[in-house]
This record gives C-alpha cells, structure tokens and sequence, in this order.
C-alpha cells in the first residue's frame, strides 16, 4: 500500500500531496478514535509539547520523484532533479524493494528508529495490549508486515489515512518494547556508536554521545528527548523533525538500561560546571 506513494496511487497515493489542516485533521479523527477505545492511552498535550506535536507527522509519505517532471526540462534541471532524488528520504525508485518497516526508519526525522525483526512482531505474545491500545490495529499490523490486504480498496480516503497513521503509531509502541531487548538494544549500539542520536549540548560534556528518552510511557504525552549520560540530563533534539516523534516510542527505561546493559559505555560524571562571574569576581549567592 504504501509503495505506491512514489507513483500517486494505491491505497496511499495522495498522502505525499497532503497539508498541514489534512494532517491536523486526521490527527483529531486519531485522537477521537483513541478516546474511544482507551481514554487512558490518548491524554493531550500542553504548551510547547503541543504545538511540537501538532505539526504534519513524519509519515507524511515518501518524496515524489523530481524526475517525473517530464520531458521538457532542461538539461541542468535534470540534474538538479537527480540530485534532490538522491537526498531525499528513500527515492521512489527504489520503493517497491524497500519493506514498510525500512522505509518508515528512513524517513527524515526517524533517525533514532531501529528495524524491528519481523519474527519479533510476528509473536502475539511481544504485542500483547496494544490491540486496545491502537485503531485499525489489524490493517496497521497488517501494513507494518507488508501483508496485502484486500480491503484496502473498499476504505475511504480518510480511513487509509487514519491506518497508516496507526500503523506508525502501532510500530512506535512495538519499538519501545524492542529496545528493550537483547537484540534490540545491540540495533541501537550501533546507532549509539555511530552518534545517531546526537550529542549532549552541554559545554563541559565535551560532545557526550546521548541516548534517546520518553518523560512518559503513554503515548501522545511528550516529544522524545535525548539523555547524556555524563552530566544525566535530558534535552530537545537539535532536528525539529526528530523533536517531533512521540517520546513513548521509546520509553522512560531504554537509555538507563542501555548503560547498565553496556556499563563500559557509562561515563565518569561530569564534574565541572560554569562559574558565573562580573569583572571576574564570582557572584555572591544568597
């Protein structure tokens, strides 16, 4: 379903053309389904979480191709037109070998997103609870899976959209278990080593690799974080794309189990801190 995005047709086709009031709509119709299903797992956001969180999701679809343009470009348009295919997310060329769950990784701003095995999701017992907890649960699982499903030409538009919304959802909620795994965790290793999740902000960190953080397990509660294990505080990551992925995708425990999964990872405890000073005096505290 998804696949067809590049081509602008199929069950997802129109999803790369989708605005920001489209979007904001198919938001508000998820949260009412949530509301319904699970009052508890669909609590709103205030302040700076929301306005963070009400922006067009990162699912937004995959880039169209600037080369479908058509035959009238010029020579230098062509090449301008390869070059922004080659940067952007995944190119629409290479779509219909790419599974859902790669593709959904590969989306600018899922950076901190490992693959899930497809044994791991496969096994009922790993999603136990999340049937309740996601609408359209079955067509999402069935999306994540890349499971053709026959009924997708009987849904409205709306509806198609509101399953692929659940289907990033329902894949943020599994991640968040898989990191806790052994295998999950050796997946964001390598990610860690290769400072995929950025690095700590904090000047007497010395560019400290961090660790991506929840403040909340409930999802739709707060944006991700990432945590620095030297100085053991949490910030804003610097990609407002990756700042707007829900942080529940990956919980409040992953990065602390990580460094006691990893504990030669751990770094010493920062200990210097700024000293504030006028005309090089320290300033007095009360």
């Amino acid at each position: 379903m998804y696949r067809d995005r590049g081509a602008g047709g199929g069950m997802s086709g129109s999803k790369a053309e989708i605005g920001t009031l489209d979007r904001k709509r198919i938001n508000d119709a998820l949260d009412k389904h949530l509301e319904k299903s699970s009052p508890s797992t669909s609590r709103g956001l205030n302040g700076k979480e929301k306005e963070r969180m009400s922006v067009p999701s990162t699912s937004a679809g995959k880039q169209p191709d600037p080369r479908a343009g058509g035959l009238s470009k010029n020579k230098c348009s062509d090449e301008e037109s390869e070059t922004d295919s080659e940067e952007s997310d995944v190119s629409g060329s290479e779509g219909d070998d790419t599974s859902w769950i790669s593709w959904f990784c590969n989306l600018r701003g899922n950076e901190f997103f490992c693959e899930v095995d497809d044994e791991y999701i496969q096994d009922d017992f790993n999603l136990c609870g999340l049937s309740s907890q996601v609408p359209y649960y079955d067509y999402a699982l069935d999306l994540i899976l890349d499971v053709e499903s026959s009924h997708g030409d009987m849904f409205t538009e709306e509806q198609n959209e509101l399953v692929e919304s659940a289907a990033e959802m329902l894949y943020g909620l599994i991640h968040a278990r898989y990191v806790l795994t052994s295998k999950g965790m050796a997946a964001m290793l390598e990610k860690y080593k290769n400072y995929d999740f950025g690095r700590c902000p904090r000047v007497y960190c010395c560019g400290q690799p961090c660790l991506p953080v929840g403040q909340s397990d409930i999802s739709r509660s707060s944006t991700v974080k990432i945590f620095c294990p030297k100085c053991e505080d949490i910030y804003y990551p610097r990609s407002k794309y990756q700042g707007n992925v829900d942080g529940a995708y990956f919980g409040t425990t992953f990065p602390h189990l990580f460094l006691m999964t990893y504990p030669h990872l751990k770094p010493q405890k920062a200990s210097q801190r700024y000293t504030p000073r006028v005309f090089g005096f320290k300033i007095h505290k009360p």
